[in-house]
């Protein structure tokens, strides 16, 4: 993979250099092991050669992959709107990752340049973690020192960001509640010819029910042509008299 000498990047701790590659006895096993030095850091690591790959280990970035990271910064800052805690989750995320262009975006969103909003402590914090992230490896990969490449990242954050972008993403999402408006109208009417079908099949049901309802007045003059003898009856006696 790599040997004395070279630089790699470990996801957690960023740009080192392979100072040698050891052997060593550990619980009766012999293990190869690379002795990166991170001087930015005061801190040797050792990482077993069989497992480096697991462990993130990995040689610098390709200069392809380097200027899609620096063509990132040039863009538009993306902040969601979720809490900070969540947020600065998903930007450690990204800076422990070791992957330049997501180290890349977490500094683009982070940065301020002048006339904006002072950044809070903690955002400070994590912007300086990733920019220092990504100047040592710009810096390794340039062959040239961490100032020059901190200067280099500073003048394209500091660059007229495209307006382009911005406005495209606005319009659509504006134009998502107006698709959706229009698609509204098209569920109704299609659901009409159907509410017709069930009014229409519900009268002939209401019209047999009728009939049985009026049959029930036909009882009153049966009871009124008993009640008329009775009072003739009456009526005679006193006539006599």
């Amino acid at each position: 993979m790599c040997g004395p000498g070279d630089f790699v990047v470990y996801p957690t701790h960023g740009v080192g250099k392979v100072v040698d590659i050891e052997t060593r006895e550990i619980a009766g096993q012999k293990l190869r092991l690379f002795v990166v030095s991170f001087d930015h850091e005061r801190m040797t690591l050792r990482v077993p050669t069989a497992k480096a790959e697991v462990a993130g280990l990995r040689r610098l970035s390709s200069r392809k992959v380097m200027e899609t990271a620096l063509t990132t910064l040039k863009g538009r800052a993306r902040v969601k709107r979720t809490m900070w805690s969540r947020r600065a989750q998903e930007y450690e995320a990204k800076i422990n990752s070791g992957d330049p262009v997501l180290i890349s975006e977490v500094v683009r969103d982070l940065h301020r340049n002048t006339g904006q909003p002072d950044q809070s402590f903690s955002e400070r914090q994590i912007y300086e973690k990733a920019i220092d992230r990504l100047a040592c490896e710009v810096a390794a990969v340039d062959k040239s020192d961490k100032e020059k490449a901190m200067v280099k990242l500073e003048t394209l954050l500091s660059a007229e960001k495209p307006e382009k972008p911005e406005k495209t993403e606005q319009s659509e999402e504006v134009a998502k509640p107006e698709e959706k408006a229009k698609a509204e109208p098209k569920v109704i009417e299609e659901n009409k010819p159907a509410q017709k079908a069930t009014s229409k099949a519900a009268k002939p049901k209401t019209a047999a029910k009728k009939p049985a309802a009026k049959a029930k007045p036909a009882a009153k003059p049966a009871k009124k042509a008993v009640k008329k003898p009775a009072t003739a009856a009456k009526a005679k006696p006193k006539a006599k008299k």
